[in-house]
C-alpha cells in the first residue's frame, strides 16, 4: 500500500527517509544562525549520504568547504545529533573543483530559472532573455554571471526604482565618461535583487569591448587575493584589479581578515582616485558593517548609498506573471489561474526566492501529475513558506537616539566616559537594549558604546536584567522604550 504524504517513510525508503532528516537538520540550523546567514552558506548545501556514523555534504566551491568547515563545523554536527544522536563526523566534500566559464554557462537543471526577486521585460511582455554575448570574467578571474540575471528581467517597482536607475546609469555609461557617483553602494535583506542588479550591470558592461567590467562576490576576492599571495603573484593580482573600469563587488558583508580588508580598501581608493567605476552590494549601510575598518566603511559612505526595499504585493504579483510566461517558453502547458498567484502574492512575502520556491512546486506538481494547478494545492504546497512578518530591524544607534531623549541626556553622554549616575543608569539601559533587540555581539556593542570592553557590557546586561525583576518602573520604562523603537 502507498503511503500518504503524512506518513514518516519506513527502512524500506532509506534514501527518502536521509533527505528528510536533511531538511529537518536544516531546520534546525536556520533557526540556529538566521536566514540570512542560512541563505549565504547552506541554502545550496547538499546531502551526499550517511554512513555508520559519518554524515557526507557537498557545496559547490573548494572556498565553500573551507568557510563552512572552520565556522560552522560544529553547529552543523549538533544539528544533526539533534536529529541523529548515532552522527560522530561531518564530511563535507566539494561537487566540482572546476569553475565553469560565464562565457558558456552550464543550462540550469532548475525547473524555473532562477531569479533573485524581479523577471519581466521592461516596458513589454515578459520573455526569456537570450544569453548575453560573452564577457571576460573568467579571464579576468571573476565570479560566474547568470544569463537570466539583465536589465531586461528585472521589474521595477516603487521599493527599487532608485537602485534600478543608478545601476543603469553606471551600465550604459562609457569608458571615459565622468562617474557620477563613486562609489555605488546598493543595500537590502536577502532576496530583494541586489546581486540580480548587480549581474545585469556586468553583462551590460562587457557589451563595450573596450570596457573591462569584473563581478566578484567577496568570498571570491578573498579566495583570488589569498591564493594570489600563496603564489607570490600577489602584485599581478592588485595590478589586474586596477586595471579594471568597473569594479562590481556582491555580498560585501562577509569580507573577512585585516590585511584582506586592507588590499581591498587600497584597490577601492586607487580605482576611485583614478576615476574608475565602483559597485557595491551589501546587506546593511556601510556605517552598520561592523566587521570593516572604519576607514572602508567612510569612504563607502561618501559615494551613493542606496536602499532596496521590501516587495510590496503589487510588485510581488507582478514578479509572479512574470515567472509563469518565463515557465511557459519551457512547458507550454503549465498554467496558474489569477486567484492562484493572487494568493500567493498575498501570503508569501519575505522575498523573491521564496516566490520562486512557491512557483518552482506548483511547476514540478503540474508536470509529475499532470494535474492543473488549484488553490488547494497552492494552500498546500507553499504553506512552510508562509512566514510570519519580521520584526523591524532596530539600530543601535536609534537605540542610543531614544534612550537618551528619555533620561534627557545626550548621545555623546552614552559614549563618553562619565560616571555619575543620570549618565550610567541610561547607558546601561541602552546596552541592555542592544544586546536583546539586535543580533550584534557584546564586543561589537561595546565598540559602538565609545569604544568599550565586552565586559562592560555584559556587566551592564545582567545589572539591568537584575534590576528589572525587582524594579516594576524601570520594567515599564524598558517596555516603552521596546515599543518605540520596534514601531
Amino acid at each position: 500500500m502507498a503511503h500518504s504524504d503524512e506518513e514518516r517513510p519506513g527502512p524500506e525508503h532509506p534514501e527518502r527517509s536521509n533527505q528528510d532528516l536533511w531538511q529537518r537538520v536544516k531546520g534546525r540550523l536556520r533557526t540556529e544562525v538566521g536566514e540570512d546567514i542560512f541563505t549565504s552558506w547552506f541554502a545550496r548545501m547538499d546531502l551526499d549520504g550517511i554512513e555508520h556514523d559519518t554524515v557526507r555534504l557537498s557545496v559547490a566551491t573548494r572556498f565553500l568547504k573551507t568557510w563552512t568547515q572552520s565556522h560552522y563545523g560544529e553547529k552543523v554536527l549538533l544539528c544533526w545529533q539533534a536529529e541523529m544522536p548515532t552522527v560522530r563526523r561531518i564530511d563535507i566534500v566539494v561537487r566540482s573543483a572546476v569553475i565553469k566559464s560565464t562565457a558558456t554557462p552550464a543550462k540550469s537543471p532548475d525547473p524555473l530559472p532562477p531569479a533573485r526577486e524581479t523577471h519581466k521585460a521592461e516596458g513589454g511582455e515578459p520573455r526569456h532573455p537570450a544569453t548575453p554575448p560573452s564577457s571576460n570574467q573568467e579571464v579576468h578571474g571573476g565570479s560566474p554571471l547568470d544569463p537570466r540575471l539583465t536589465f531586461d528581467t528585472f521589474v521595477v517597482g516603487r521599493s527599487n526604482t532608485l537602485a534600478h536607475a543608478a545601476a543603469k546609469q553606471v551600465a550604459v555609461a562609457r569608458r571615459n565618461d565622468p562617474v557620477m557617483f563613486n562609489p555605488l553602494l546598493i543595500h537590502a535583506g536577502v532576496g530583494l535583487g541586489k546581486t540580480h542588479l548587480l549581474q545585469a550591470i556586468a553583462w551590460m558592461g562587457n557589451l563595450q569591448p573596450d570596457r573591462k567590467v569584473l563581478y566578484l562576490t567577496a568570498e571570491r576576492f578573498m579566495f583570488s587575493f589569498v591564493s594570489a599571495l600563496r603564489n607570490q603573484t600577489a602584485i599581478a593580482f592588485k595590478e589586474a584589479l586596477r586595471g579594471i573600469d568597473v569594479l562590481v563587488i556582491d555580498d560585501l558583508q562577509f569580507l573577512q581578515g585585516k590585511q584582506t580588508q586592507a588590499e581591498f580598501s587600497h584597490t577601492l581608493n586607487s580605482l576611485i582616485d583614478g576615476g574608475r567605476q565602483v559597485v557595491i552590494a551589501a546587506d546593511r549601510p556601510p556605517m552598520d558593517l561592523e566587521s570593516l575598518d572604519e576607514r572602508v566603511r567612510s569612504r563607502l559612505a561618501g559615494g551613493l548609498v542606496v536602499e532596496m526595499g521590501s516587495l510590496a504585493e503589487d510588485l510581488r504579483l507582478q514578479i509572479l506573471n512574470s515567472r509563469v510566461a518565463l515557465a511557459r517558453v519551457h512547458h507550454p502547458g503549465f498554467d496558474v489561474p489569477e486567484p492562484v498567484l493572487a494568493y500567493i502574492a498575498k501570503s508569501v512575502t519575505h522575498n523573491g526566492r521564496d516566490l520562486e520556491g512557491a512557483l518552482n512546486r506548483l511547476l514540478a506538481h503540474s508536470k509529475l501529475t499532470g494535474q492543473p494547478v488549484t488553490m488547494d494545492l497552492a494552500e498546500r504546497e507553499i504553506r512552510d513558506l508562509i512566514r510570519p512578518q519580521e520584526p523591524k530591524r532596530v539600530k543601535i544607534e536609534d537605540i542610543q537616539r531614544i534612550v537618551a531623549r528619555h533620561y534627557n541626556v545626550s548621545r555623546g553622554d552614552l559614549l563618553s566616559s562619565r560616571r555619575t549616575a543620570n549618565v550610567v543608569r541610561p547607558r546601561q539601559v541602552a546596552m541592555y537594549l542592544a544586546k536583546t533587540l539586535t543580533l550584534r555581539s557584546l564586543p561589537e556593542i561595546g565598540r559602538r558604546f565609545g569604544g568599550r570592553d565586552h565586559t562592560t557590557v555584559l556587566h551592564a546586561v545582567r545589572k539591568i536584567e537584575n534590576l528589572v525583576g525587582n524594579d516594576s518602573t524601570l520594567a515599564e520604562e524598558i517596555e516603552a522604550l521596546k515599543r518605540q523603537l520596534q514601531e
